[in-house]
């Protein structure tokens, strides 16, 4: 096997070797086939929805029978698309295929509406010299169907959405709007959830309005109705949605898949409106949709970028627009050289460092406290990593902080349980209204059993897994029913999406591997609310800001035609 070829996994090879028996290709033709199938399949589970190829490829592809040239709207049941240069899996092109045909007509649909200047003045005032854009992402989405509001964070995208589903109830009196908010994790509901029930206090409309804008926030896969283990869902294009309105936060993080099967569910004459960073990490899956979408010439009247931080700035604010612009020796200078001390690089033992800050919340549960209190506690710190595996990676790191804690007596290491131990969850369990990302403590469990918390602590059957659901109340589970979780004492970057903490510590490898680029980095500076402390080489961080994601996909040349 090659260098090359050892990239792909097996489910890419028997693909392709599926399919290269249903030609009649000679030997040399079969192999450069099957290449072409290892590798579109390999590229799609990387985040690419096709792959670039020469006229050469095309022809062998055309020749075997299984692939449809530019088939227009609708493609055939051959399992290969070619469209222009680009070689899609059917399944994946059809997605973004539909999702392109159904924005295009949702973008189409612009409305004037009445009385809206004085609904815009009632809720962000006279449009003043200098704005900070909230009020024209309002406009735009009153007179659209269809929008994006996009920005950093802290530029107000929630509390902006707040006032424009206000505005949108006032506008549809006397039928009140049936509204959906969702996201793509558990956690980014939870933060959803938690930001609209603060936004809505500070309306100034009245309480009518105000009850007619929903708190409760749902993952994404809940509002369609998720049938697993199958990719399918109960909502789709014969059974839609009831919601007039579907708000999407955190959009950045949905897939290809995803966005357009949450089309596919909408009612016809429904709105959608996507809140994110188009900045941010792509999604893990297949695409960068939202990111294709803010720059689609087509789509310009339905996209607004909010640029005036209300949350932060100073070093923080610096550092992030200097990764994202890839201006790599500006962004060292402010870690390595600024007196603020929201940015700095770390000059002390790494584990040491974040051993100590886990010590507040060990003493609250030593002390017997309440939940809550823990729970901010502990949440007020995380480390992200690039990486799961390696020095400096996920595993490494959650290790090594395990051992240390134990070795100063903060946690006992007796069993896979123990008091205090962080976990977070790694897949859906509906069942038990637990979902990937949702983070727990594990803790003893003294209620209404009259022992002191010594004894509590001392039996290990005694633990129990605590989370704090969206609507802030808490649950807890026996240990052994949560079996798909890890100890998260530091979680990559990607599962921080979503997330927000009052400190960050942003740990890189020793060595640059494909994982590090400036939309990672950007991701986990972003993250912090207050303080940013960060672990990596120089070269290693210079070449993580030039390193920039360029995912293969059609959806932006979609929206030209």
């Amino acid at each position: 096997m090659t260098d090359e070829q050892s990239a792909f996994s097996r489910l890419d090879m028997a693909f392709a070797r599926f399919l290269s028996r249903r030609t009649n290709f000679g030997p040399s033709q079969k192999q450069e086939f099957e290449a072409l199938l290892m590798a579109v399949s390999y590229e799609q589970s990387q985040g690419h929805s096709c792959i670039r190829i020469d006229a050469k490829a095309q022809a062998l592809l055309l020749a075997s029978g299984l692939a449809v040239a530019n088939p227009g709207d609708q493609a055939d049941t051959l399992p290969l698309v070619i469209e222009q240069d680009r070689l899609y899996l059917h399944r994946y092109w059809s997605y973004e295929n539909r999702l392109a045909t159904q924005l295009k007509t949702m973008a189409r649909s612009e409305s004037p509406v009445e009385k809206l200047d004085a609904l815009l003045d009632f809720y962000f005032g006279p449009a003043p010299a200098e704005i900070d854009g909230q009020r024209e992402a309002a406009k735009m989405a009153a007179r659209q169907p269809f929008c994006i509001i996009t920005g950093g964070p802290g530029t107000g995208k929630t509390f902006t959405v707040v006032k424009i589903l206000a505005l949108l109830q006032e506008l549809a009196e006397p039928h009140p709007l049936v509204i959906a908010l969702a996201a793509p994790t558990g956690k980014a509901a939870m933060r959803l959830q938690e930001s609209i029930g603060s936004s809505k206090a500070q309306l100034p409309c009245s309480d009518a309005i105000k009850n007619r804008i929903p708190e409760t926030v749902t993952t994404l896969h809940r509002l369609l109705g998720a049938m697993p283990p199958s990719p399918y869902f109960r909502h789709h294009a014969d059974k839609p949605l009831v919601y007039d309105l579907v708000v999407v936060d955190e959009a950045s993080m949905v897939d290809l898949a995803l966005m357009s099967k949450l089309l596919d569910a909408l009612k016809p004459g429904a709105r959608l409106i996507l809140l994110g960073d188009k900045d941010q990490l792509a999604s893990v899956e297949s695409g960068a949709v939202l990111a294709d979408l803010a720059c689609a010439e087509s789509l310009r009247n339905n996209v607004y970028t909010l640029t005036k931080s209300h949350r932060f700035g100073g070093a923080i604010k610096d550092l992030a627009e200097a990764v994202n612009l890839q201006n790599d020796e500006r962004a060292w200078h402010i870690l390595s050289d600024s007196e603020d001390e929201a940015v700095q690089c770390l000059d002390t033992d790494l584990i040491d460092y974040i051993a100590a800050r886990q010590a507040d919340y060990l003493q609250l549960i030593k002390a017997d406290a309440e939940f809550e209190p823990i729970y901010r506690a502990f949440s007020r710190f995380q480390v992200l990593c690039s990486n799961r595996q390696g020095k400096n990676s996920v595993a490494d790191i959650n290790y090594r902080v395990e051992q240390k804690l134990a070795e100063q007596k903060r946690i006992d290491l007796s069993g896979v349980w123990y008091s205090g131990r962080p976990v977070m969850v790694t897949q859906n369990n509906p069942a038990l209204h637990l979902y990937n990302g949702d983070i727990g403590i594990c803790m003893p469990d003294g209620a209404d059993s009259g022992e002191s918390v010594a004894e509590v602590q001392a039996s290990q059957e005694k633990l129990m897994v605590f989370f704090q659901r969206p609507d802030g109340t808490v649950k807890k589970y026996l240990p052994a029913r949560v079996p798909h979780c890890e100890t998260v004492f530091a979680m990559t970057i990607h599962k921080s999406q979503g997330s927000e903490f009052e400190e960050v510590l942003i740990v890189l490898p020793e060595a640059v591997n494909p994982v590090l680029t400036k939309e990672l980095l950007y991701t986990a500076i972003t993250r912090a609310k207050k303080t940013i402390k960060l672990v990596a080489d120089k070269a290693v961080f210079i070449a993580t800001v030039r390193q920039k994601i360029d995912r293969v996909t059609g959806l932006v040349d979609k929206f030209k035609s």
